[in-house]
């Protein structure tokens, strides 16, 4: 067994592939439009689907906006450098809403940026 993918409700689907596309350098990996279901589901990652899990973003049609609750956490990516990404991020125009630096309890250097949505993406920095 493995994780394929994980799915994101979005409010607007060119916003948010742009965002992971152009802000976090993801590929759109494949798109397919459902108008019985008035809904587009998108697919991004950094591998193809059979060599790692990619986030399926889902557009339904008549939806502008969601609310994100309080059980979802983050989406996780590792970066060489989490200092580097954060600023090549905000040149991007990327949202960061945590600077890069140690964990609070540990030395790990993670930050965090937002996607817009509002969806929390965690940048873990390889260990040396």
């Amino acid at each position: 067994m493995r994780i394929l993918h994980t799915m994101l409700r979005v409010g607007n689907l060119e916003r948010s592939l742009a965002f992971y596309t152009e802000v976090l350098g993801m590929r759109l990996l494949r798109r397919q439009d459902y108008p019985g279901g008035r809904f587009t589901l998108a697919f991004v990652g950094y591998d193809a689907e059979t060599q790692g899990a990619v986030l399926e973003l889902t557009h339904n049609w008549d939806t502008a906006a969601y609310e994100l609750g309080n059980a979802f956490g983050h989406v996780a990516i590792e970066v060489d450098d989490a200092y580097a990404a954060c600023a090549e991020i905000k040149a991007r125009a990327g949202k960061v809403v945590r600077e890069a630096g140690p964990m609070q309890h540990g030395s790990t250097v993670i930050a965090f940026v937002e996607d817009p949505d509002g969806y929390k993406i965690e940048l873990i920095q390889k260990k040396s």
